[in-house]
């Protein structure tokens, strides 16, 4: 294996983590307002969580792209940007 192959074999198993990160500050706005950390913070964040998660789904499976993964991203994705934007004091 080249060492391109080797990182498009990499991006191809982050990027739905880095997809998460971009979309969730968005979609944190758009359903709670403004939340009280930088867009950047938020991010990186997301985007570290997520990659963990893809780990941990490919530790505990043994195989990369299952679909309780994924599950695990977006519920993972949701919680945390739902505390990054404190809902739990609006109303």
């Amino acid at each position: 294996m080249t060492f391109w192959q080797l990182m498009l074999h990499f991006l191809g198993f982050v990027m739905p983590a880095l997809a998460m990160a971009v979309f969730m500050p968005l979609a944190g706005r758009w359903v709670m307002g403004p939340g009280g950390s930088s867009w950047r913070r938020r991010m990186g964040l997301h985007a570290l969580s997520g990659v963990l998660v893809l780990v941990a789904g490919l530790w505990v499976q043994g195989q990369d792209g299952k679909m309780n993964t994924y599950i695990a991203l977006v519920l993972t994705a949701a919680t945390l940007e739902w505390v990054l934007n404190k809902a739990w004091k609006r109303r």
